[in-house]
């Protein structure tokens, strides 16, 4: 009874020092090895305050066993129980370790290493580590040397003796000796490459910036010369020996490193961060990479070298190299695009990770390791031009440096210091257990428990731990948006007293290299934006620095900036406006690119700011259709006092929908960043053209109303139908397009024909009096040119007289002309019959004699050469050049005329199904088709682009710079591909314009 409660006892004190399987403890301390030292509570302790006490037991009890004899055994017993600096070291490190435990099993006398820096404040650095290394001549020694190394540094770290900048730096140290310990036994493998090169090692990456992990990757650059000069004349053969020799030494280097042998691997060596990367010569000369970097080099390539410094081989060579390429580093802000050049890399890490590992990743996810460097990085390069106390290649380093300059808020810069330091723990930690190279958070249970013991969590270290992770990383999230341009608002809003600050100059070269034209006026904005004590400075304090951002990623900073101001200052009082964009991001996401890709959108906005809700609704941006628009717009006319407060309602709604068709257009735009897939391309472009098409029948709709109501009520005289030609009746409209239509009536039974007339014509007029009212809202002409006669006939007609005249008079443009009328408004039976009376006229039984057609070629050459602006680029006139959209609206339209009688899918007002309907009637072959849609759809898209960037209609290119890049940006062109844009479009046109040759002109 008595031992039962003994081993009960037992078993209890293992579970409460934290072992998960007792009596597997129990067993192992049973061991014949541990008699003297199985009960004895400070070696129990000892094990309990291991990450994991299993493991630690385990591992001890095989190193033991390792031990070649007795009396050894019992000197590490001894030792261990004796000695509690080196008990902790050595026992923390088995429990943290299931390698390093494998390591001291199969060398088991080098725990003695670890009595070799008992005294806390001893900190080796290359020259220890290069003495420890020495003796090693081939890659077995080296590795298990190296491993040795590991473990002395491991102990400190798992013990606190060192803290995480200097653990990494000690790994870096130890990197460091060991390239030089195996480019000395290359060289001594082969000496007469040796004799023949001078080759230098850079370190990149953390292993140059001292700051290295565990398990990773060691980044170099090589650099080599001839050995002695060349002599004779002959330098370049003596150059290219040295290279040959140099690169030898390198690969084999790299191989004594890297190559898995019995003892495993050191960590590969990787060279792709050298010129032209693993496609590039693995050695150069200094020339070379100075040739290289001056030339070809990439924004990303100077990003890397920041963290440049010659770890082996020639020191003086390395220095050289460093000392030439340090001036390119702090160049590289100055580059075109260099801000987005960056955003873009960092983007497109974190689009790379696999979805099943974007929440776990440490290192390269959103609110990991990566996002802190990427800020402090880019806040170097912009900033370290002019002040040089900023060049630390350490992230610490130089993330305090960056607030001791003012650069970063110090509450701000210690956060994120905390949280890099904790993520780079854990980072460590997970490595540290099997030695291997990963940045993943483990899913499994006891993994997360023994990753959290590790870290000296003990109540509950799955949760702890678990919830210390994801606040770190929230602040590193929240941080990484905001560090890069708080400083500005610290500096303009003169917050935080006491604390030092960004100056004007500096902040003038932050919003510079943002890309902001206009610095001066940007700070101006900020200080009105951000001063004050106010619940709304409070508010767009904490917006801006993510809205700046997006500000800068748009072809007009400014006008961004200055847009968000004016919103602010109509909606700043306003609770709805502050809650929306600080609750809602995709809201303030979406005005913020609104606001920045051009006039038309933004002089909708702040016309009536009270839009901006639709950017926060997840169906405000969607196109509402004909019928719902309107339905409102008639309710709106029947509330108002009289005709002018009614169409003045009916136009308020127009702005409100032109404001949401455009948000929805740029912010989809914005979204296909690459261009888009051809197909959703083409279903914006109609959407577009469907809801600006039915927004304007609406308004004229209720103009029509607004008309009839002022002076006839609800009855007119006469049925009255609004019919739509043109664009309008395509459901084709731009965001500039006039409302072509044609009006018609037909008197009512009992109507005197002359009182029709009047009333027909009354209401003609007054809708167009009304649409053209001066407004602040945007105009919408109705233009009638189109009807019989053109501009010398009556404005209205009635049925029977349209159908007179187009039995006796009809020309040959106006047949063409009818292929594009709908009905739009007014007498929905009118309409009707309207369109069947001139179905034969647009699609004649039989087609159109050759006359007929030689007609309608001779009016379109006539319309190029006299309608053609003077001075325009025939290339690029988006409606009347070559391949534009009168090439292709015409080339169908014959099609139509010719056909539409036989082929019922060709009877269609919109020109994308008609000329997908005659590629199915076998009237044009799928590629010249596909030719002439492509065409069409570039040439819209730029006509919707100019108007939506400029804020008045254009059929070409802006010739300023600015609005050519934004509308590239629409168009899905980043940063400095203006040129490539215009190339395409006039690739694409000459093809279509080769097409309409031989298809509408006849010419082979």
């Amino acid at each position: 009874m008595a031992q039962g409660g003994r081993r009960d006892s037992r078993f209890g004190r293992f579970v409460r020092q934290g072992f998960t399987d007792p009596a597997a403890a129990g067993r192992l301390l049973d061991a014949p090895v541990f008699d003297r030292v199985r009960d004895d509570p400070v070696l129990l302790e000892a094990l309990g305050a291991t990450a994991d006490p299993d493991l630690a037991l385990l591992s001890l009890v095989r190193l033991v066993e390792a031990q070649p004899d007795g009396a050894g055994r019992q000197e590490l017993l001894g030792t261990v129980l004796a000695a509690k600096p080196l008990r902790d070291r050595l026992l923390g490190v088995l429990g943290a370790s299931e390698a390093l435990g494998d390591h001291l099993a199969r060398h088991p006398d080098d725990w003695r290493a670890l009595q070799e820096y008992e005294a806390s404040d001893l900190h080796p650095g290359v020259e220890e580590f290069e003495a420890a290394l020495a003796p090693a001549t081939g890659p077995e020694e080296l590795r298990v040397a190296y491993r040795r190394a590991l473990l002395t540094i491991a102990a400190r770290d798992i013990c606190g003796t060192t803290a995480l900048d200097e653990t990494a730096a000690e790994l870096a140290d130890l990197a460091t000796a060991t390239l030089r310990a195996a480019l000395a036994i290359a060289g001594r493998e082969a000496p007469e490459d040796a004799a023949l090169c001078r080759l230098a090692v850079i370190g990149m990456g953390k292993c140059g910036g001292h700051e290295l992990n565990y398990v990773s990757d060691v980044d170099v650059v090589f650099v080599a010369e001839p050995a002695g000069g060349a002599e004779g004349g002959d330098g370049s053969a003596a150059e290219s020996a040295g290279l040959r020799a140099a690169t030898r030494l390198a690969s084999r280097m790299m191989r004594l490193c890297s190559d898995t042998t019995a003892e495993g691997t050191i960590w590969p060596v990787d060279a792709n961060l050298r010129p032209e990367g693993r496609n590039g010569p693995l050695v150069r000369t200094l020339s070379s990479h100075l040739a290289y970097y001056q030339r070809w080099a990439k924004t990303w390539e100077f990003q890397a070298l920041l963290k440049a410094r010659p770890v082996a081989g020639d020191e003086a060579l390395g220095r050289e190299y460093c000392a030439a390429v340090a001036p390119l580093v702090w160049q590289a802000a100055e580059r075109e695009n260099f801000v987005t050049d960056v955003q873009q890399m960092r983007r497109r890490v974190v689009a790379g990770i696999p979805a099943a590992q974007l929440d776990r990743e440490l290192k390269l996810g959103p609110g990991g390791l990566r996002d802190v460097e990427f800020a402090v990085q880019l806040l170097q390069l912009v900033h370290g031009r002019s002040d040089a106390s900023l060049r630390s290649p350490t992230t610490l380093t130089a993330l305090d440096d960056l607030a001791a300059g003012g650069y970063v808020g110090r509450r701000d810069a210690a956060a994120l210091g905390e949280a890099y330091r904790f993520l780079r723990t854990l980072e460590h930690r997970i490595q540290l257990r099997k030695l291997r190279r990963t940045h993943l958070m483990p899913r499994e249970e006891d993994e997360l428990r023994r990753l959290g013991r590790s870290l000296g969590l003990r109540q509950e270290p799955v949760a702890e731990l678990t919830r210390l992770w994801k606040r770190h990383a929230a602040v590193v999230r929240r941080l990484h948006e905001k560090i890069f341009y708080r400083p500005l608002l610290d500096a303009v809003a003169q917050l935080a007293p006491g604390e030092i600050r960004l100056s004007a100059a500096a902040a003038r070269q932050r919003l510079e290299a943002l890309g902001y034209a206009d610095p001066a006026a940007a700070l101006r904005h900020l200080e009105a934006l951000t001063s004050g004590v106010s619940r709304k400075a409070a508010i767009q304090r904490t917006l801006l620095p993510v809205l700046l951002g997006w500000f800068a990623d748009s072809a007009d900073p400014d006008a961004g900036l200055l847009g968000f101001r004016k919103v602010s200052d109509a909606l700043g009082q306003t609770p709805w406006y502050l809650r929306l964009l600080r609750d809602e991001g995709a809201a303030a996401e979406n005005l913020a690119r609104v606001l920045s890709a051009g006039r038309l959108a933004p002089d909708l906005l702040l016309r009536a700011p009270e839009a901006v809700a639709l950017l926060g609704d997840p169906e405000g941006l969607r196109p509402r259709g004909r019928t719902a628009l309107t339905q409102e717009v008639l309710a709106a006319v029947g509330r108002a006092g009289g005709p002018e407060q009614a169409v003045a309602a009916a136009r308020g709604v127009r702005r409100r929908e032109l404001f949401r068709t455009a948000a929805a257009d740029l912010i989809g735009a914005y979204k296909a960043e690459d261009g888009g897939e051809p197909g959703e391309i083409a279903a914006a472009v109609d959407r577009v053209g469907q809801a600006l098409s039915d927004l304007n029948a609406a308004t004229v709709a209720g103009a029509l109303r607004a008309a009839v109501d002022a002076r006839w009520g609800e009855t007119l005289p006469t049925r009255f139908a609004v019919i739509g030609m043109g664009r309008f009746g395509g459901h084709e409209l731009n965001y500039g397009s006039d409302a072509d239509v044609l009006f018609v009536h037909e008197p009512r039974e009992g109507v005197d024909e002359r009182e029709a007339g009047e009333a027909a014509h009354a209401v003609a007029n007054e809708m167009r009096r009304l649409l053209q009212l001066p407004s602040t809202d945007p105009p919408l002409v109705v233009d009638a040119d189109l009807r019989p006669e053109g501009r010398s006939g009556p404005l209205v007609r009635t049925l029977a007289s349209y159908a007179a005249y187009y039995r006796r008079w009809a020309l040959g443009w106006e047949r063409h002309a009818l292929l594009r009328a709908e009905p739009v408004a007014g007498d929905a039976d009118l309409g009707r019959r309207f369109i069947e009376l001139i179905d034969p006229l647009r699609y004649p039984a039989g087609g159109l004699a050759e006359d007929a057609i030689r007609e309608i070629r001779r009016l379109k050459a006539r319309m190029e050469a006299e309608r053609l602006p003077r001075g325009a680029d025939r290339t690029t006139h988006t409606k009347l050049g070559r391949g534009g959209l009168s090439d292709v609206e015409w080339t169908v339209q014959l099609m139509q005329l010719c056909h539409g009688a036989a082929e019922p899918g060709l009877r269609t007002t919109r020109t994308r199904p008609a000329l997908a309907a005659a590629r199915k009637a076998g009237l044009i072959g799928d590629e010249d088709a596909a030719v002439l849609d492509e065409a069409w759809l570039l040439a819209t898209r730029v006509r919707n682009a100019a108007m939506l960037v400029r804020g008045r209609p254009g059929d070409t290119f802006p010739s300023e710079a600015r609005e050519l890049a934004a509308v590239g940006r629409y168009l899905g062109y980043g940063p400095g591909r203006v040129g490539e844009m215009l190339e395409d479009y006039r690739r694409t046109t000459r093809r279509a314009r080769a097409v309409v040759d031989r298809l509408f002109y006849g010419v082979d």
